[in-house]
């Protein structure tokens, strides 16, 4: 049986560079230390540590064990914090990346009340279109669109049932005609944006007889998704992006949908953690925040589509 305290030891004794040192730190007779050491060496069957009368360094397989036995102490701490503290109580800073588009225009005012809720947390946004380097980079979580590339990487669902949505506004569909299969994009102006430095021009469908990619071109690219949104708006062309996005200017009428929601690629949107040690209290309270947000707006558009229907078969326009 591997013991948390004999890893806590192994841990501080790579830190300090010694046995004696670590037993000085931790307060205990450096033959603990040592014992320690050589009980987990035992139960994991095979050396941690190099060691010579003069000095001590970690082995291959040392080297290999280190990061896991870190993850397993801050885990053994993050549960001793979770068990003490009250858990509605949120500190310290979180440091998000988001979308652009999604960031600026539902994200921002999401976080605003959820930081009202928790106002001893400081809040860290960077807004960019381009995949942030989780593992590198000074972020505790990011928010994005689709399957992961990166299956080291730790996804929670905020949305699963998410798609995008071809879109345009009604001047341009008046000037340009309405798309009636997938084809007819090659013939349109299509809005196109870049992610992480490569260039959405393939739209891909889920139709009934089968997925369908088109290759698009258009006269307008953007790095920022909602620039290309607003494009759309201005009657410039089609957009082709999360339905989330676009959900408050479809209801305002100043973006038209052109092809049935199912029919559209899926787009779901995740919370995601560089690690499992990164699932602190509040990433797991923002989650569940953004997780109840994200579902209300898709069923509130969704009622709001029904209930347009039914107006529309029984108070027909009358000319």
């Amino acid at each position: 049986m591997i013991r948390l305290d004999d890893i806590h030891i192994f841990v501080q004794a790579v830190d300090a560079g010694s046995f004696s040192e670590a037993a000085r730190q931790l307060n205990i007779a450096p033959g603990l230390a040592s014992a320690a050491v050589q009980r987990l060496e035992k139960a994991l069957s095979t050396r941690l540590f190099v060691r010579s009368t003069r000095s001590m360094q970690l082995s291959t397989e040392g080297e290999r064990y280190l990061p896991f036995a870190r993850t397993m102490l801050e885990a053994r701490s993050q549960g001793q914090r979770a068990v003490a503290s009250d858990q509605s109580t949120l500190s310290g800073s979180l440091r998000l990346s988001v979308p652009s588009d999604f960031g600026r225009n539902l994200l921002l005012g999401w976080l605003d009340e959820f930081q009202h809720q928790h106002p001893a947390l400081s809040l860290h946004v960077r807004m960019s279109d381009r995949a942030a380097a989780l593992t590198r980079d000074p972020l505790d979580a990011a928010v994005r669109y689709g399957a992961l590339s990166d299956s080291s990487l730790v996804a929670m669902p905020l949305i699963e049932n998410n798609r995008r949505a071809l879109c345009a506004a009604p001047s341009y569909l008046e000037r340009a005609g309405t798309p009636s299969g997938v084809d007819d994009l090659r013939h349109h102006n299509c809005l196109r944006f870049v992610w992480s430095e490569q260039l959405h021009e393939r739209w891909c469908f889920t139709l009934p007889k089968g997925n369908q990619t088109v290759a698009v071109s258009g006269d307008r690219i953007s790095d920022d998704a909602e620039v290309v949104r607003r494009w759309a708006v201005a009657g410039e062309g089609l957009v082709y992006k999360s339905r989330l996005d676009l959900i408050p200017d479809l209801r305002a009428g100043r973006l038209v949908e052109i092809f049935p929601p199912m029919h559209c690629e899926p787009s779901p949107l995740n919370l995601i953690c560089a690690d499992r040690s990164r699932l602190t209290p509040t990433i797991t309270q923002l989650k569940f925040f953004l997780q109840a947000r994200c579902t209300a707006l898709l069923e509130d558009y969704w009622q709001y589509v029904k209930v347009q229907r039914i107006q529309a078969q029984t108070y027909p326009t009358i000319l």
